[in-house]
């Protein structure tokens, strides 16, 4: 770890109470012109698990695991809720941290996915004066800690189907659904979201020598609805699947969200149910062993050279 003096890990954000649900919501989709009704509608979902995310308490577990095999301290922050990444370079900033590594916690090249983290940190070293200097570290979709971990993941969601559909179950793999328009821009070519997580499907899938093939499908689209999205979303893909067991594999995730316990374990579940379709629900990279020791890997690389200005544009932004 020489030539860095911490750890940042930069995520998302989640809620942690009922009152925390909607002011969360509003920084999510501030200026994307998500209807009111659509946010209400997810802000339902929050409610229904305690207003609490998921994620939050991941992240925590992630931070603890890592402080185990780093030498160097790690902190946390977020994108859309406490703590905030300004609160924590910030605090960073007063312990004497002059440079750090941060790992964001999503594997892709895209606005939202990758774009977005740079621009929290450059939000983040704006606002505090002697700012220690942030490094991301690379995309890690094809690292070989990422893919063991998803497969053992998967290998353990396989083995809770019945024995008697288990080798010809199907394995479906999702990730965050985002406009059309996004997904061309994504990456200095075009494209890239969706070709990382193709390989990554290909790679976990490979790892298990599994023979049936495997699919990539989309869920959590929550943008307005003449504008489109990467499709098949996960419930129609299961409404026509001719699959005689399916094992979802939310490789788009690194730690659960609310999209991954409400769109998958509930409302995607539910349609496996209606459906008389067997399905099992592989866990998220989480704290695997293999994951916490691929950050280590990662810090240990080179840094690399920032993405060029024309890389993953922006989205329209909306009134």
């Amino acid at each position: 770890m020489g030539s860095y003096d911490a750890l940042l890990v930069l995520s998302f954000g989640g809620p942690e109470g009922p009152e925390d649900v909607l002011p969360f919501l509003e920084n999510v989709v501030r200026g994307r012109g998500v209807p009111r009704e659509r946010l209400l509608e997810v802000e339902a979902h929050y409610q229904r698990f305690g207003g609490v995310s998921p994620i939050n308490g991941q992240c925590r577990d992630l931070v603890a695991a890592l402080e185990r095999v780093l030498d160097v301290p790690v902190y946390w922050g977020n994108r859309n809720w406490h703590p905030f990444v300004e609160e924590t370079v910030r605090r960073m900033r007063d312990d004497g941290i002059g440079r750090a590594a941060v790992f964001a916690t999503s594997a892709y090249g895209g606005y939202s996915s990758c774009r977005q983290y740079f621009q929290d940190l450059a939000r983040a070293t704006e606002a505090v004066e002697n700012a220690p200097r942030l490094v991301k570290l690379r995309h890690f979709n094809d690292h070989p800690g990422f893919v063991a971990a998803m497969a053992d993941h998967t290998r353990e969601a396989l083995d809770r189907l019945p024995a008697e559909v288990r080798e010809e179950a199907r394995l479906v793999f999702t990730a965050h659904s985002i406009p059309l328009s996004a997904a061309r821009t994504a990456g200095p070519r075009g494209g890239l979201y969706e070709q990382q997580l193709r390989q990554t499907a290909a790679l976990v899938h490979a790892k298990l020598g599994r023979r049936e093939p495997w699919e990539l499908v989309w869920q959590s689209r929550s943008g307005p609805p003449e504008v489109p999205w990467l499709e098949p979303d996960v419930c129609d893909h299961l409404r026509k699947s001719d699959a005689k067991a399916v094992v979802l594999v939310p490789i788009g995730f690194v730690s659960d969200h609310m999209e991954v316990v409400y769109d998958l374990d509930t409302e995607a579940a539910g349609v496996a149910e209606e459906l008389g379709l067997p399905m099992s629900r592989a866990a998220t990279a989480g704290t695997h062993p293999r994951f916490v020791r691929m950050v280590r890997e990662l810090m240990a690389e080179p840094a690399l050279m920032a993405c060029p200005a024309t890389c993953c544009a922006p989205p329209p932004r909306q009134a």
